[in-house]
């Protein structure tokens, strides 16, 4: 008997958790239990996004935890179209042994020390490098988390036209490239060949989807930055539609490269020689 009364006594004596004490449990309860975010393993708010914390007066409080911001950018990348090009079409990969090809890289680097919504514009020879300096542009843009979307021309355009009588279908399609950030087309206008070779001119539809989208980013400003490339020179987009190629112009100024087609210009071929 003596010894359940001291076994008492001793627990009695314990004094009970203070109200900040056992706040405290809940917010360690509370950052110890699993979230459900995938994609990146984070381990101080294990996937939840936030962590819990006492506030002023004892009251639970949360906060962003840093890993939303990597989160985020990597759903850029992935909601750009980008993923599986950016690790390849770097600045650091894009080879410099030729002036031309000094000149792209030097003009893309300037293009991105300029934050005044200009565009970007490469156009004209084949394997001349176009695909890899603009997704290089795009990737640092990602990096500064900017919204960029990827339309490589002859697919998307493809899908858009077909659904021209469907409004519905139609303006859920082309929406997302008006409102975008920033629009990477590549390849607009992407040439078809006749049988002896020669390269036709884009369809009425090519022209007028064109027109729509490049319009739109044009009216919309700053918010509206777009970055191109094309098989076909400034001075030949002129020549299948001024209204088009005038806007790309005024608004990539300074940042517009036309490589006129010539021997020893297509880099991707030269680099395949043994």
């Amino acid at each position: 008997m003596q010894g359940i009364l001291r076994k008492k006594l001793r627990q009695g004596n314990r004094s009970a958790p203070s109200f900040e004490e056992h706040t405290q449990h809940q917010c360690d309860a509370m950052n110890a239990t699993a979230g459900k975010l995938e994609d990146y393993d984070c381990p101080k708010c294990r996937n939840k996004g936030v962590i819990y914390f006492v506030g002023e007066g004892g009251e639970i409080k949360c906060r962003e935890c840093a890993c939303m911001a990597i989160r985020a950018s990597m759903a850029r990348i992935r909601n750009s179209g980008l993923q599986n090009l950016l690790d390849i079409y770097t600045f650091s990969r894009f080879q410099t042994d030729t002036p031309l090809q000094k000149l792209m890289k030097s003009t893309a680097e300037q293009y991105l020390d300029d934050s005044d919504g200009s565009w970007f514009f490469v156009g004209g020879q084949s394997g001349a490098g176009k695909s890899h300096i603009c997704t290089a542009v795009a990737g640092e843009l990602l990096k500064r988390g900017e919204a960029v979307r990827y339309m490589l021309w002859k697919d998307e355009s493809t899908k858009r036209k077909a659904a021209i009588n469907d409004e519905d279908e139609y303006d859920r399609l082309i929406s997302p490239l008006k409102a975008v950030q920033v629009l990477y087309i590549d390849d607009l206008f992407k040439p078809v060949y006749d049988d002896r070779g020669v390269r036709r001119q884009p369809s009425p539809g090519d022209i007028s989807l064109a027109f729509e989208i490049i319009n739109s980013r044009y009216i919309a400003g700053p918010s509206g930055v777009t970055i191109i490339s094309s098989e076909w020179t400034m001075d030949e987009l002129q020549r299948i539609d001024p209204a088009t190629a005038g806007r790309i112009f005024q608004k990539a100024q300074d940042y517009c490269i036309s490589i006129t087609p010539g021997k020893g210009r297509n880099y991707r071929l030269r680099r395949q020689k043994p």
